[in-house]
């Protein structure tokens, strides 16, 4: 997990080492990994009814989900997001990361809009303002679907967990709402304009 705001912490390659490569910290294996980006690869691509074609990943981390994208779709054009000076000078040339932060998205040379937003183990470690000015952040940015893994006090979650108390479920449903944001399950959403492409049954907020 890496973070984008909120505390600040050290994302160094010690930190990178422990909860990404170490098997006993690690939040998700290799395999994990590659099987979470394909499921929300196919649902992407499902939703838009055409292939995903360009994507964001905010709090990125070391990019990891760009050398599984590039495996599943070698045109892909990929740019991560993150706050570690590490990670960005170590992987930035090679996996397309920018140093920046989820909450001034609008500071980085970036696309207009993305097939495929990504923010994966990061909006956790935001406080309750951030998360707000995020997620509308994320949302502007949204063409497609946006995957966004948000939890609570009765997830039982694995890692560094070392974030402010989580917020309730009602909490970040209004504000999901308020960025203008329609679930369909499984931490996957689209404006509340696209909703158009998730039957009723799917919408989850």
């Amino acid at each position: 997990m890496s973070a984008a705001g909120g505390e600040r912490k050290a994302y160094d390659r010690a930190y990178f080492d422990r909860w990404y490569r170490s098997p006993r910290h690690r939040v998700r294996s290799p395999a994990e990994v590659a099987r979470l980006v394909a499921f929300v690869l196919a649902t992407a691509d499902h939703l838009l009814g055409r292939p995903a074609r360009t994507v964001l990943d905010v709090g990125a981390g070391e990019g990891n989900w760009q050398p599984v994208l590039r495996r599943l779709r070698p045109a892909i054009a990929y740019t991560g997001v993150d706050r570690s000076e590490y990670a960005v000078r170590r992987f930035g040339k090679r996996r397309h990361l920018l140093l920046g932060d989820a909450t001034a998205l609008d500071a980085l040379p970036l696309r207009g809009e993305y097939d495929l937003v990504i923010a994966s183990g990061v909006l956790n470690y935001l406080t309750r303002p951030e998360l707000r000015a995020a997620l509308g952040q994320l949302a502007a940015r949204a063409g497609g679907m946006l995957y966004l893994e948000l939890f609570t006090a009765a997830d039982d979650l694995k890692g560094d967990t070392r974030f402010a108390a989580r917020a309730s479920a009602d909490w970040l449903r209004r504000e999901l709402r308020r960025a203008g944001l329609v679930g369909g399950g499984l931490h996957c959403y689209v404006r509340r304009e696209e909703q158009w492409r998730l039957a009723e049954m799917e919408r989850t907020v």
